[in-house]
């Protein structure tokens, strides 16, 4: 259910909610909030709620660090995790300078831009989101271990699958905040989970995506353990990847192609965006994660696969990403790319029917790598006019710097 401000207001006193929690997250996305108490909603969504910026890293200094929280109504979801009586919520919010204007490096508002830039050229995006996490033991002062919580493999069952009840856990608490989980099951790595979503717009998706890792952590925190998304937790074990789903609201059997092509075409400046550490590159290459530009029907040692579905479930996939990306500035990079793909025309090249994993040197030689290093990544970011014309330098030169 989508509320206006008043709804929100009404919903606070009849809920008994005692906190209001008002959601962003920094460039490279990770969430933050600030609480508020019910008295100040109507300030909230008049004049937004001033924060110090100058804390957060690449949002300001000292000499300007003022800068506002304006939270959308229609976001508001509860935390059911929280205690009943004197409940909490949390609302996504947008970020401006004191006198109204958009702060640059609100990464929400980029993929907002992304999605209406779409809608004007009578495009609409929608995105899927897979994303994969480890369960790891605390030690006894309640400190996070590299133990994983079990030793199951792909798709194992309890009791194995030690992971059951917390995605069971998991995905029920999701349903109580409006966000409807596809399926899970456990993955390749020990401990390694993964709880896939049905595809809707990008805005909502991006939003889902967020809170998703921020409910994974809490009600693993509650049975004892430690969620981990980072890209490469174990060595020689499975990386968590992030993969994305991307699809249109019509014409897809023309356009699809297209949409990939344009993917295809600025990947390497995308990737710093993608993958945004140094671990992420100690993922990419192994165990299904790709390292090769290059596309195919099904296969999964592809960067971008079309899996096998047909009708609404068509789409194309995605698998470079890992969980530490910001979902806003990664579904608004493949908008922007899918948009360019389809207005110049770009042709698909032929589908690498291939293994990568088994393919002899020869073989591989004949098709382009993705970067190597964050380092190098950065480096195609600036160089390309993609990145330039969508990506503020402002939140280049934090990616750059990081």
């Amino acid at each position: 259910m989508k509320y206006s401000k008043d709804e929100v207001i009404e919903y606070t006193r009849e809920e008994d909610v005692k906190f209001i929690r008002l959601s962003f997250c920094d460039v490279f996305g990770r969430q933050k909030n600030i609480s508020i108490m019910p008295d100040e909603l109507p300030r909230a969504f008049d004049s937004g709620i001033a924060f110090d910026a100058s804390a957060i890293a690449g949002f300001g200094d000292e000499s300007h660090s003022d800068l506002f929280l304006h939270p959308e109504a229609e976001t508001l979801m509860p935390l059911p995790w929280r205690p009943e009586h004197g409940s909490v919520v949390q609302m996504f919010s947008n970020i401006t300078y004191p006198d109204g204007t958009p702060f640059e490096c609100d990464t929400r508002s980029l993929l907002k831009k992304a999605v209406k830039t779409a809608q004007e050229k009578e495009f609409e995006f929608f995105f899927g989101a897979e994303q994969e996490f480890y369960l790891f033991l605390l030690d006894e002062n309640g400190k996070p271990t590299k133990i994983p919580y079990d030793e199951a493999g792909y798709m194992d069952i309890a009791p194995d699958d030690q992971g059951e009840n917390v995605r069971r856990e998991i995905c029920l608490t999701l349903e109580k905040m409006g966000i409807h989980p596809e399926s899970s099951h456990h993955e390749e790595g020990p401990g390694q989970n993964e709880i896939d979503f049905r595809y809707s717009g990008a805005l909502t998706a991006a939003d889902n995506a967020m809170t998703f890792q921020r409910v994974v952590k809490a009600i693993a925190h509650r049975n004892g353990l430690c969620a981990d998304f980072s890209p490469k937790p174990l060595k020689d074990r499975p990386g968590n990847g992030f993969h994305i789903n991307c699809s249109l609201s019509s014409g897809m059997d023309e356009l699809l192609p297209r949409v990939i092509a344009g993917v295809l075409a600025n990947i390497k400046g995308m990737t710093a965006f993608l993958n945004p550490s140094e671990g992420s590159y100690a993922r990419l290459g192994g165990h299904k994660a790709p390292k090769y530009i290059s596309w195919s029907t099904e296969n999964r040692s592809q960067l971008i696969r079309i899996p096998a579905a047909e009708g609404e479930y068509r789409r194309m996939e995605l698998r470079s990403p890992d969980p530490g990306a910001n979902p806003y500035l990664a579904f608004a990079l493949m908008i922007y790319a899918g948009l360019e793909g389809i207005e110049k025309g770009l042709e698909l090249t032929a589908p690498a029917d291939i293994n990568f994993y088994k393919a002899d040197p020869q073989t591989l030689n004949k098709f382009d790598k993705l970067p190597e290093s964050f380092k190098e990544a950065c480096s195609k970011a600036a160089s390309s006019s993609f990145i330039k014309k969508y990506i503020p330098s402002r939140i280049l030169d934090i990616y750059s710097a990081g």
